[in-house]
């Protein structure tokens, strides 16, 4: 898709409704799920998971007994998809809005990317970085993954390099893991990044 056309709701709804999802892994990939089995966030932590699409990650932080988990998306059938699915889950936590406009109050301890980041233009990756680090507490973690690697189809999805990402977040984050994840599901093996950040004082 050519970088002039808008990355919309619209867009993205009708995404949805063509079924053409291929982001989608219908469910929780090994990375994350490995990640949250070992984190030691208080179970009270405030989670935001932003462009989250159909919300696996949720649905399994939600299980683990996470109650403050918060998802993001532009495209109600996505939001309307992890509601079905998970009838308990919080609605007052589908957030229905703009990743730049969410509210950076309260702060957030975790935020989790996965397939957020290579979606968005890729001049809004600055300030990507810079609205993460706005949402979060002091200390409060960025963790997910990136692609590292270039796409032959003009995007979504836009890919990249981890020298480039890394430019982005240096400003606002401290890096405690920045490499090739070792349990990506097949078709994204070794070709995606996991990353942990802490957000600088």
């Amino acid at each position: 898709m050519p970088l002039d056309s808008p990355l919309d709701a619209a867009y993205w709804s009708t995404r949805y409704t063509l079924g053409q999802t291929g982001w989608d892994a219908g469910a929780i990939t090994p990375p994350l799920r490995d990640y949250f089995q070992q984190m030691t966030l208080p179970k009270t932590a405030r989670i935001l998971i932003p462009g989250a699409g159909r919300g696996y990650e949720a649905e399994y932080l939600h299980a683990a007994g996470y109650p403050n988990v918060f998802v993001a998306d532009i495209a109600p059938e996505a939001l309307r998809d992890l509601q079905q699915r998970v009838p308990d889950f919080p609605a007052a936590h589908l957030l229905e809005q703009d990743f730049f406009a969410l509210s950076t109050a309260p702060p957030y301890d975790l935020i989790v990317e996965q397939t957020f980041f290579c979606a968005l233009d890729p001049a809004l990756r600055p300030a990507y970085a810079r609205q993460c680090a706005a949402l979060l507490r002091p200390g409060g973690t960025l963790m997910g993954l990136l692609f590292d690697t270039e796409f032959s189809q003009p995007g979504p999805p836009f890919g990249g390099s981890q020298a480039e990402y890394e430019s982005y977040f240096a400003p606002y984050f401290d890096f405690v893991q920045f490499e090739t994840a070792p349990n990506s599901i097949k078709p994204r093996q070794g070709r995606e990044l996991f990353i942990c950040l802490t957000r600088k004082a």
